[in-house]
């Protein structure tokens, strides 16, 4: 009996263990809490730490150098590639623009399916930050992606066709969604954005197996004043509402939106959302100057199975100047004054880096992990930041350290527990703020009651360079127990990308400049340096495989930095995304990007009627954050090389008419008549002709 019992326990046993191998993506809470410490990535930040830190030490200090590509895979899209890719049983799975899903072999490379979500051209209007997506989720057999036009969508992790689909958002409204899911509890989370246009932010978790939504937790009032019959509903009755005065809130929605960060402790059980920037920007005429407007710029400690608040932190309290709490959280066990605690750190836009006690949201530490001049401190009795006079710009201009990009985007951090040093990709971007004081909300259009023309680059190139140079990128390593920085890399530009550290004292991060590298964790030295020859923004990650150990990177420049501050960035074209996988001897090849050039345009006979001053202002409050300052952008695309610019008939097209909608350029025709369009036409002939003087051959040298 013993003999035919251990026999059939055996055979229950290889049934499991090959049940689990012919279903992919069998990811469960217990493989997710054990991913720290082994060679699998099984969520966005590899675990539910969020730590980005991979326990594998194949790949380290003595023989990173032997690096090589494994092999790789190019994309059909060419816009920011921001995701990180999971490795789960033998598949890689990553998402690009578009929201586009991939799986992969992740030994040989070899495609296993794709999904393409279908998304319209001409939703890209309503993506503030380029038509981006972060990465994807695994959870018991199924790949789970947002797309930028609200979808949250199962798919199959063997074939990749849909399980199900659901519309997490209102699509009258410039709602999309760009960051990647998270699975808690048989219940996936998603937030979404649009706080720049105009939408009321939330997050919201759906049952894994078949869509359905289980809660949803607004994370601003109702501008109704009625009971939303959501999670958030009591909070908002108790500690929301009253943080709230009459503005242009009423209209907008507030802002708000949980567009990236999240987190989750399972023996506490609290899940943690970042929540971003109120709607407008400028609080004076978001909500007449009054109040904190909770939840905006708030780390957010929820209930996972019930959407039940726990508790909250502000980080930047009546937020105005799009000081977002999205930035990445992580969950770490530190030693502070010699005692063991559980916290929680971000290093947000607004300049600090947060410790915070994770289970009670009590403020620990607060430092800034660079030069600002907003604020001076954090007062550490009220946890409220200690504002420089005049920084909220109410009665005149002020150029303020960060500005909207942030000390600190997107971009993830990452965390090493051996050397106890947190490592962030910074930013250095002065910004002018000023009261917009003609401004007026429109639907659907950029509504953040900040008067983008002063921020218009002068016309003296030596002003331009002065101006530039300010401008730059880093990565700093960051002790979070003494909050100090132990070391320094400094980046020529200033919209790098993610980290991550491995247990082989390795620091990975790509650059602006088109270059992928490996930095010594504990001091900062360049081990490795791989050329892309295309930008890189998106983290690395890491896994093992048969014994070897490889790193993952997705390569293609874009997001917000690129597209509103071009002149700040390397001139290159758009080019095809692609993912590069490395290991130690990796002997592939990815062949070089096809050479581009920019269309030549004759403006001999090219006129126009337009007033080109109106044109400058309105092209700065309308075009600005694509097209960047003095249509100064080269990338989405340069309109001063655009055949569009040389007719009337066919700028109208575009901009009134919405001929190129499906490109994701949109009709402006709610914001703009036909003679608006054409003064801005007037005033990019001016620039494109300004360019075309300043790249001119210099006239030959008359003989004798």
């Amino acid at each position: 009996m013993k003999l035919v019992g251990w026999g059939v326990a055996l055979a229950l046993a290889l049934s499991v263990a090959a049940c689990q191998k012919s279903s992919p993506g069998n990811v469960d809470a217990k493989r997710l809490e054990a991913a720290a410490t082994n060679g699998e990535w099984l969520s966005y930040g590899k675990d539910y730490n969020e730590q980005r830190f991979s326990p594998l030490d194949k790949v380290n200090a003595s023989n990173v150098g032997q690096l090589g590509l494994a092999w790789y895979a190019e994309f059909d899209t060419d816009r920011g590639q921001e995701a990180t890719p999971l490795m789960v049983d033998g598949v890689l799975y990553t998402s690009t623009a578009w929201s586009k899903v991939f799986a992969f072999d992740a030994k040989s490379g070899k495609q296993l399916w794709k999904y393409d979500p279908g998304v319209q051209g001409a939703k890209g209007f309503d993506a503030c930050c380029d038509v981006v997506n972060r990465g994807v989720a695994v959870w018991k057999g199924r790949v789970y992606v947002g797309t930028i036009d609200g979808r949250l969508v199962a798919l199959d992790a063997k074939t990749g066709k849909v399980a199900w689909s659901q519309q997490t958002t209102d699509n009258s409204k410039p709602y999309t969604i760009t960051g990647a899911p998270r699975v808690v509890k048989d219940k996936v989370l998603i937030g979404n954005g649009g706080a720049e246009y105009g939408v009321r932010g939330y997050i919201s978790a759906y049952d894994a197996a078949t869509g359905k939504l289980a809660w949803r937790f607004f994370t601003t009032p109702n501008p109704t004043g009625a009971a939303d019959g959501a999670a958030s509903d009591k909070v908002m009755a108790e500690k929301v509402n009253a943080t709230w005065s009459d503005g242009e809130w009423k209209q907008t929605g507030g802002g708000g939106t949980v567009w990236d960060s999240m987190a989750y402790d399972p023996q506490l059980d609290i899940m943690y959302f970042g929540i971003g920037n109120g709607t407008p920007w400028n609080h004076q005429k978001r909500s007449g100057g009054k109040g904190d407007n909770l939840f905006l710029s708030s780390i957010l400690a929820l209930k996972p199975d019930t959407g039940e608040y726990v508790w909250h932190y502000q980080t930047t309290p009546a937020e105005s100047w799009d000081y977002t709490a999205t930035q990445h959280i992580m969950l770490a066990d530190l030693n502070i004054g010699g005692k063991p605690q559980k916290v929680l750190m971000q290093a947000p836009k607004n300049g600090f880096f947060y410790v915070i006690d994770r289970a009670t949201g009590k403020l620990i530490s607060a430092k800034p992990y660079t030069n600002i001049t907003w604020a001076t401190g954090v007062d550490m009795a009220t946890g409220r930041p200690i504002e420089t006079p005049g920084a909220r710009y109410q009665t005149s201009m002020v150029l303020q350290v960060p500005g909207p990009l942030g000390a600190h985007n997107w971009q993830p951090m990452a965390f090493n527990p051996k050397t106890g040093l947190v490592y962030i990709p910074l930013n250095v971007t002065p910004f002018a703020y000023a009261d917009d004081k003609g401004g007026s909300y429109k639907a659907g259009a950029w509504n953040v009651g900040v008067d983008f023309v002063i921020n218009s680059l002068p016309t003296d190139q030596a002003q331009i360079t002065a101006l530039t140079s300010m401008i730059k990128g880093q990565l700093v390593a960051w002790d979070p127990v003494n909050q100090k920085a132990v070391w320094t890399v400094n980046h020529p530009y200033f919209w790098n990308a993610g980290v991550l550290s491995t247990a082989g004292g390795l620091v990975f991060q790509g650059a602006a400049e088109g270059q992928f590298s490996a930095y010594d964790a504990a001091n900062g030295k360049a081990l490795w340096t791989y050329k892309t020859g295309n930008g890189v923004i998106a983290a690395p990650m890491s896994y093992e495989l048969d014994g070897e150990q490889y790193v993952a990177v997705m390569v293609g420049v874009g997001g917000g930095g690129q597209i509103s501050a071009p002149g700040s960035m390397p001139t290159r074209p758009r080019l095809p995304g692609r993912l590069l996988v490395f290991k130690v001897g990796g002997k592939a090849t990815a062949p070089e990007f096809p050479a581009t050039t920019k269309p030549a345009i004759d403006l001999t006979n090219v006129s126009s009627t337009g007033d080109v001053q109106h044109g400058f202002e309105l092209f700065h409050k309308n075009c600005q954050v694509c097209h960047g300052p003095n249509a100064s952008g080269a990338w989405l695309p340069d309109l001063k090389t655009s055949p569009m610019v040389m007719t009337a008939d066919n700028w109208k097209g575009v901009v009134i008419d919405g001929a190129s909608a499906s490109r994701g350029m949109a009709s402006f025709a709610r914001f703009l008549n036909a003679k608006d369009a054409e003064d801005i036409r007037a005033y990019v002939l001016l620039e494109a002709r300004k360019a075309a003087q300043a790249t001119a051959p210099p006239p030959p040298t008359p003989a004798g």
